[in-house]
């Protein structure tokens, strides 16, 4: 998992609309054309955009994809993001106004 490429692909306002909206369900590509204002071909091109990255996963149904977020790499964005987080240690011996 690249959390760069994740933060690229959540950076587009409707990359993170879309998936805002399948963070509660599982969702067909025809539904999600339904709920944007887009083409065919630019759904496409955005989820691809958050599969590559592993945000999302989709599965083929019949002529449609079903897409759905992928729980396990957006856990790791979150475990790295925490880590990030986590108090430092601080090495001044009491020396500052920590």
């Amino acid at each position: 998992m690249d959390i760069v490429a994740c933060f690229k692909a959540l950076s587009d306002d409707t990359r993170y609309k879309i998936f805002l909206k399948l963070k509660s369900k599982e969702f067909c590509a025809c539904d999600l054309l339904e709920s944007f204002d887009i083409t065919q071909p630019t759904l496409s091109f955005h989820m691809r955009k958050l599969m590559e990255c592993g945000l999302v996963v989709g599965k083929k149904d019949g002529i449609w994809m079903r897409y759905r977020i992928n729980d396990a790499v957006v856990k790791q964005v979150i475990e790295q993001l925490e880590e990030t987080l986590a108090p430092v240690e601080c090495l001044c011996e009491g020396k500052c106004a920590q």
